[in-house]
């Protein structure tokens, strides 16, 4: 097999046009190995562009989408490394810049590649799940899990390609230990923040399969309502209801009480505050908002109710309860009822609006005989 390894690689060191100095016939060895790789890039990209037009595969469009320039930098720089790794002292020499440069390219070009493949994969098992509708809880609770898995294996790829190109490098390696060892500062910092990373992996492991919150949630952070954007290793994103972003630490959502109102129902309850005058007919009210909420589309029929909850010197707190199927179409509905609820009371029942009685003095002295 070496031999007839040797056989082709003299062949095509000829046809590249052979020279008697070695190192010049290894430079051309390792510039036709590159090429070849483009080659090879070239007939694999016109092979899925084919295969696409005659039919699309969502896979085939996701993979050049995102791993397109990974692969083109990958292939190239393996063929690069073993054209490095070829032993033919008889026509070649190796080259120690060209070896340490293919090594290097090789692992980054791997890693990136890897990490994109992750990514194509992610998007391939959550293709056929909608994350947009609250009602979808097990949909987004799946998609949570798969998207934290992805991220964590991506960093363990990443960690694990920076760490070989590091210990390819015999000099960084020492310079990395001799910190280490001589900076007692820099150790208990680093232990630290090693520590806070930890203790932030491990609050994303708990999140993503206790789930105390998923995409899409809707949540109460900091007296702010708004929805959970993005879940990442150490933090998490709200997309707050005005559109600004809130970015709290993943261990908040395990060390600190938060209000989740898509925990296990989307479904939530609604409540309208009236402060009425005491003439107003309740059963006229409670009439009305029935047929208010009947006739609002938001409404999903599982609450509903009109109660006089308090009364104060002035007026009667009246309040109404209506449910709808996540929180803003509750808040619609909320604004809907109250709107044309104050507008009947207004048209029909002026009087039962709020009113401050004064008593004058005249009134209030017995009438003389």
């Amino acid at each position: 097999m070496q031999q007839q390894l040797d056989t082709w690689i003299r062949a095509l060191i000829r046809w590249a046009g052979y020279v008697p100095n070695r190192d010049l016939s290894g430079w051309v060895l390792l510039i036709t190995a590159v090429v070849l790789g483009f080659a090879v890039n070239l007939v694999v990209t016109q092979i899925i562009r084919f295969v696409v037009r005659r039919r699309p595969f969502q896979s085939l469009t996701l993979l050049k989408r995102h791993a397109r320039w990974a692969f083109w930098v990958f292939v190239p720089s393996l063929f690069f490394l073993l054209a490095t790794n070829i032993q033919s002292e008889r026509f070649t020499r190796r080259h120690p810049v060209a070896d340490k440069a293919a090594e290097v390219i090789f692992l980054i070009s791997s890693t990136w590649l890897v990490v994109q493949l992750l990514q194509v994969g992610e998007l391939l098992l959550i293709r056929s799940y909608d994350t947009t509708q609250d009602i979808n809880l097990s949909q987004r609770k799946f998609v949570t899990q798969v998207r934290f898995v992805r991220r964590l294996l991506a960093f363990g790829v990443v960690l694990i390609g920076a760490s070989l190109l590091l210990i390819s490098f015999q000099g960084s390696r020492k310079v990395g230990l001799s910190v280490l060892t001589s900076a007692g500062v820099v150790s208990v910092v680093i232990g630290f923040a090693a520590q806070k990373t930890l203790a932030n992996l491990l609050a994303g492991i708990q999140i993503a399969f206790n789930q105390q919150i998923r995409l899409d949630d809707a949540v109460v952070v900091e007296k702010e309502w708004g929805r959970v954007e993005e879940i990442n290793l150490t933090n998490v994103v709200v997309r707050l209801w005005d559109r600004r972003r809130l970015i709290v630490p993943i261990t908040y959502f395990v060390e600190t009480p938060f209000e989740n109102w898509t925990r296990s129902d989307a479904s939530i309850t609604g409540t309208v505050f009236l402060y009425l005058d005491y003439t107003v007919p309740v059963d006229k009210i409670r009439e009305k908002a029935r047929e208010l909420a009947e006739n609002d589309p938001l409404w999903n029929g599982d609450v509903f109710t009109v109660q006089v909850t308090d009364t104060q010197p002035t007026c009667i707190v009246v309040r109404i309860l209506v449910s709808a199927r996540d929180s803003p179409s509750t808040f619609d509905l909320r604004c809907h009822i109250r709107e044309q609820i104050i507008a009947f009371i207004r048209d029909e029942y002026p009087q039962a609006l709020p009113q401050t009685r004064l008593m004058l003095a005249e009134e209030l002295r017995p009438k003389e005989a």
